[in-house]
């Protein structure tokens, strides 16, 4: 009887990203087993190990087969929606930039230094623990547009626009421009890796989370 050939997992995960799997893994088995995480978060650790180990992940390979470009690039999300509150009152929310990540997951603290100056600190998809940086407002228009950038330096370099048009009875038209790029260096390898369609939904999500949370107070999770 011949044996049978044994069956090899393709390969479709970097090396960084098999080492940034084996560590989350490992971060989250020892929850789990230590008693501070539940028995899903033993699943997940379990999964990455997985990963990391063999390179091979089930979910870029069911992309790949749909035609999902993983390729890491840098991000632009451009887009406008429509939010039924006045432009004041969602001018002066988006302003406040320590509401951002009210409606952002991927954004865990945004803290306002001064008028201009705020510090940002996110977290990005497969990267362990968060990455953060310096922004400036670099030009405002009350009740009708916000620009910021990143100061030179950064984790990563984040820029965006965001205009407000008042609609009336339809409430106020918002305009919407982010952008992530990778800094040059072995982190900014290391994130570019990670600067894919799916961080790309993640903040395309948060931007619809927007007109949710002024709207209704309330995110359905």
């Amino acid at each position: 009887m011949k044996e049978k050939e044994a069956t090899m997992l393709p390969t479709n995960v970097g090396e960084a990203e098999r080492m940034i799997s084996v560590l989350s893994g490992s971060v989250l088995l020892f929850r789990a087993l230590t008693g501070k995480r539940k028995p899903l978060t033993a699943l997940a650790g379990a999964y990455l190990l997985f990963r990391g180990a063999s390179g091979h992940c089930a979910l870029y390979n069911v992309l790949e087969k749909k035609g999902v470009d993983l390729k890491p690039h840098n991000i632009t999300i451009k887009t406008s929606l429509t939010v039924n509150r006045p432009v004041e009152e969602v001018y002066a929310f988006w302003r406040h930039l320590e509401n951002l990540p009210l409606f952002m997951s991927h954004l865990k603290i945004v803290e306002q230094l001064n008028n201009k100056v705020s510090e940002w600190e996110a977290k990005i998809p497969g990267l362990p623990g968060t990455i953060s940086w310096h922004a400036e407002i670099v030009y405002e228009e009350e009740n009708s547009r916000i620009g910021w950038r990143s100061l030179p330096g950064s984790d990563i370099e984040n820029a965006g626009t965001v205009h407000f048009r008042d609609g009336g009875k339809f409430g106020t038209l918002v305009q919407v421009a982010i952008s992530y790029k990778a800094p040059a260096g072995k982190l900014g390898e290391r994130i570019g890796k990670l600067l894919n369609p799916l961080f790309e939904k993640v903040i395309q999500q948060d931007i619809k989370n927007f007109k949710q949370y002024l709207e209704t107070g309330v995110l359905v999770k």
